[in-house]
């Protein structure tokens, strides 16, 4: 069985942030065992915020070109797409857990990925979002999952 993990912003901007000197290393050993088992997928959306961030919020941020260059790479992820069924998704997903708008859209595009698990810090770990189990990366490592 292949599992497959969703990944939020927050991992892709935490490899790529210097100034994270702790969550750099377990960001990038995720998205190496991930690159290497072809494991991952995430959203269009998540791809936006991870080009804002590294571009404008990180200080030092990244070269524009770069931070292109990885979203290029990503691409191979076969991002998910906002539409009808990942919106109607979502909707129910804030109605039912109480998650904010944002939080809402991650977990429904993960669960039209067919994803297993959701890599984020932004929600609790060990809960069960409709079939999606978010686990924190940076208590988990990649070889417990994968």
């Amino acid at each position: 069985m292949s599992v497959i993990c969703f990944v939020d912003t927050n991992l892709l901007v935490y490899a790529r942030d210097a100034n994270e000197t702790g969550k750099q290393p377990l960001a990038e050993a995720w998205l190496e065992a991930l690159w290497r088992q072809r494991r991952g997928r995430l959203s269009y959306q998540v791809l936006h915020e991870f080009y804002v961030a590294v571009t404008r919020k990180l200080r030092p941020g990244i070269p524009v070109q770069d931070a292109r260059e990885d979203v290029r790479a990503l691409m191979s992820w076969r991002p998910v797409s906002a539409n009808g069924v990942m919106l109607e998704g979502a909707w129910a997903v804030q109605d039912r857990y109480g998650l904010s708008w944002w939080d809402a859209l991650i977990v429904s595009a993960a669960q039209v990925a067919g994803a297993d698990f959701l890599l984020t810090e932004d929600l609790p770990a060990g809960q069960d979002l409709g079939g999606v189990l978010v686990v924190d990366p940076f208590q988990s490592a990649p070889e417990k999952l994968l």
